[in-house]
């Protein structure tokens, strides 16, 4: 297969991935999977959720087609690197920016990563598996852009160290 034709590939799988997890998501986790799909819209004091066994399906997926697509570099690999880096892009937008699974990538100021938080609190707004919106990943309605633009971006501060009462104690008695 040809560097082209291998970019051309992964390519077409990871935007396909994108209509795909929106079909998957409106019509089968909002639907007959929604009893492990449910975890992820209630607050649990939980680490881990139902919700997370469906990684399992896309990442065993993406590691078959890796393995059987090896020996040749045939579009079967090419296909499992591409369902590979939108898994990677999801849990990294999905898991740690929007929903703060781990709390190195808190905020942004990008227009675009605000205007995909914003469309995905609409659609954990319900906690039942009807009358939710917004079931892409990376896709964003052009209504959540406008929002974004109209919507400053949140600034930056810089949380000031600490004081004990020790140290205010000190304070005091020097001046």
């Amino acid at each position: 297969m040809t560097t082209m034709a291998a970019v051309a590939t992964t390519t077409a799988t990871f935007l396909g991935m994108e209509f795909i997890a929106w079909f998957m998501h409106k019509f089968v986790l909002h639907g007959p999977l929604w009893f492990l799909h449910r975890s992820h819209h209630v607050r649990h004091p939980h680490h881990f959720e139902r919700n997370d066994f469906f990684f399992l399906f896309y990442g065993a997926l993406s590691a078959l087609l890796i393995v059987y697509g090896t020996p040749d570099k045939d579009f079967r690999f090419w296909m499992g690197v591409g369902i590979a880096a939108y898994g990677t892009v999801y849990f990294f937008v999905h898991d740690v920016l929007i929903h703060g699974r781990m709390r190195f990538w808190r905020k942004s100021r990008n227009t675009y990563l605000r205007a995909l938080n914003m469309a995905h609190k609409m659609h954990h707004k319900t906690t039942s598996r009807d009358n939710s919106e917004e079931f892409g990943m990376l896709w964003v309605s052009p209504r959540y852009f406008a929002l974004a633009l109209r919507k400053p971006a949140p600034t930056r501060t810089l949380r000031q160290p600490a004081v004990s009462s020790k140290s205010k104690q000190l304070e005091g008695k020097d001046s």
